[in-house]
């Protein structure tokens, strides 16, 4: 398939799906429409009317998305930004592709600050391998009066989540700091979330490609059984001066190996949520010292 100048967009969606039916991919049609929603910079309704819109200079980098999706490249890995919690974030090889499943840690971490009282106080949070920025930003974005610390030890990730910041207008409240966990970092934090890697490494070679290829492996090795990131932060809780709740994603199945990991530091029940497929994936553990 070779896209032109004077293909219009209606055209230029249906010879994109059957490029990627033919192919295989297995959501062609979704594929085929995001991609031209995503390059031509419009909406599903923009394009269902505007169908007849000429491609014009557009079409060469159409063309290259179309090639690179055939790789099984992620459509948001080509587009260059992800939604994520209702906001638009930036995205790079650097980091990990967002998943949908990681709002759950948003949603956990905001009811518990509704039930603490603390939409309106100054908290202090830390996101431990901020990747992207989706945690940190989101919660600054949601509570105005908070500021973090974001940390992760891809000095690239870092800039990603600066720039997703400023993009998000909480650029200011924001310090992105370089650096394995929490170390060398001081300051007591009402909130601690974190996504760590959680893959065993065996099973990485096992991945979908568009993971394993397109994913950092930094961002997904978990070490020998997924948990190596999880027992350092346990080593950093017990060096907590302050109380704080730890709010922490993890992968299917692993709820009752990372919540053992911490059994000691907490005086209250773990309290859990699932993600949309109805699997645990996510603990908050009330810290206090």
């Amino acid at each position: 398939m070779r896209l032109t100048a004077g293909m219009t967009a209606g055209d230029a969606l249906a010879a994109i799906t059957a490029e990627f039916r033919l192919a295989g991919l297995p959501t062609p049609d979704l594929d085929a429409r995001f991609l031209v929603q995503g390059v031509l910079g419009i909406d599903a309704a923009a394009l269902f009317v505007d169908r007849a819109r000429i491609l014009g200079t557009v079409w060469m980098p159409l063309n290259d998305a179309v090639a690179r999706r055939l790789t099984s490249e992620p459509i948001s890995r080509v587009l260059g930004w992800r939604d994520f919690y209702g906001r638009r974030f930036a995205i790079s090889p650097a980091v990990l592709d967002p998943r949908a499943d990681t709002e759950t840690v948003i949603e956990l971490a905001l009811a518990i600050v509704d039930e603490k009282g603390w939409r309106e106080r100054p908290i202090r949070i830390a996101d431990i391998g901020t990747g992207s920025g989706i945690l940190a930003c989101t919660l600054l974005a949601e509570l105005p009066q908070a500021s973090a610390v974001a940390t992760d030890i891809s000095a690239a990730a870092v800039d990603v989540a600066m720039a997703n910041a400023r993009a998000l207008g909480v650029e200011a409240r924001l310090n992105g700091i370089v650096t394995r966990g929490l170390a060398g970092i001081s300051d007591a934090f009402d909130l601690i979330v974190s996504n760590p890697p959680y893959i065993p490494t065996a099973e990485l070679d096992h991945l979908d490609v568009d993971v394993r290829n397109f994913d950092p492996a930094m961002a997904l090795d978990g070490g020998p059984d997924g948990l190596l990131i999880y027992r350092e932060i346990g080593c950093e809780i017990k060096e907590l001066q302050s109380p704080t709740v730890l709010v922490l994603e993890f992968g299917v199945g692993q709820a009752d190996a990372v919540t053992a990991l911490f059994a000691h530091e907490v005086t209250v029940p773990p309290r859990f949520a699932s993600d949309l497929g109805g699997h645990t994936r996510c603990v908050a553990l009330e810290i206090h010292r």
